[in-house]
């Protein structure tokens, strides 16, 4: 008995799906274009960060030894330096080496006459974290025998600040869009819902509990949060792929490269079938509530 009342339960929700055709199929519609929206800018937001990432290890900032400092001094900074607070790696650069890189930017006959005292020992240095830049600078600056530090302060302030931005409003869009979904959602299943009040009314006259008329909805609205889910899903990916194809073809450089699909696709799909299995129960549940009033 208890199984056959389950699969009466079950079959009236699917039948729901079916007898309100255009409306199921609003609602699935919905859901993708809401999903797309989302999962775009959560896309969007991971590849920035993978970017700016990419910079980070890029940035970096050359501390110049004081000329007074020995060669073997110099050297031995090396372990003070890495030691820093903020410091991931920290590359001796000679004068003799300093001299060759330049030179090697510029042609030798206008360089006749320069040797390698002009230069000074320096290091290159690799930070954990650009938010930290400006007091990692400080401190390496306070270290003895370290003259002068160069950073590029305008660059990890701007990086920071296009961080903070796109993950801000990144949370209020997609705060924004999950209430949105459920707000159209809840209301397109209760316009499905409103040629059944007679029988909702029949069935509460009598004596079916609420659970008893609520589950087949919550089925409905569950089932139509999953299959658009999944639709999104597979929508996402081609879409996703084509984009990220056409921007590398049109941005052919080398700092430039997109976070592949297949590494965040399993964090989609349980985001995606998350979001459409709690807007569609709750969907449905709020759809009915007011004809359980009867």
């Amino acid at each position: 008995m208890h199984m056959s009342r389950l699969g009466y339960l079950f079959g009236e929700g699917f039948r729901g799906i079916f007898k309100h055709g255009f409306m199921s199929f609003a609602t699935v519609t919905i859901i993708i274009a809401c999903l797309i929206i989302m999962g775009t800018i959560s896309l969007l937001s991971i590849n920035i960060d993978a970017l700016i990432g990419d910079l980070e290890d890029q940035n970096e900032i050359v501390a110049f030894v004081d000329e007074n400092v020995d060669d073997i001094q110099a050297a031995a900074l090396q372990q003070v330096i890495r030691d820093t607070d903020n410091v991931s790696s920290a590359e001796f650069v000679s004068r003799e080496e300093a001299m060759d890189n330049f030179m090697g930017n510029y042609d030798e006959a206008l360089m006749e006459g320069v040797d390698a005292t002009v230069f000074r020992h320096r290091y290159v240095i690799q930070l954990d974290d650009i938010a930290e830049m400006a007091e990692t600078k400080q401190n390496l600056e306070s270290i003895p025998g370290i003259a002068k530090v160069n950073a590029h302060l305008d660059y990890a302030d701007s990086f920071i600040k296009i961080r903070n931005i796109i993950t801000v409003v990144s949370l209020v869009l997609i705060v924004v869009l999950v209430f949105v979904s459920f707000f159209i959602m809840s209301n397109t299943i209760k316009l499905a819902t409103f040629s059944r009040r007679e029988e909702i009314g029949i069935m509460k006259m009598v004596g079916a509990s609420n659970s008893f008329i609520r589950t087949p909805f919550v089925i409905e609205g569950l089932v139509l949060g999953v299959l658009g889910s999944l639709l999104a899903f597979v929508i996402q990916w081609a879409l996703y792929n084509t984009i990220c194809s056409r921007v590398m073809n049109a941005f052919a450089v080398s700092f430039l490269h997109v976070v592949p699909f297949t590494s965040v696709r399993a964090y989609v799909l349980a985001g995606f079938l998350a979001i459409g299995v709690i807007v569609g129960t709750f969907g449905g549940i709020n759809a009915i509530r007011n004809y359980l009033k009867v």
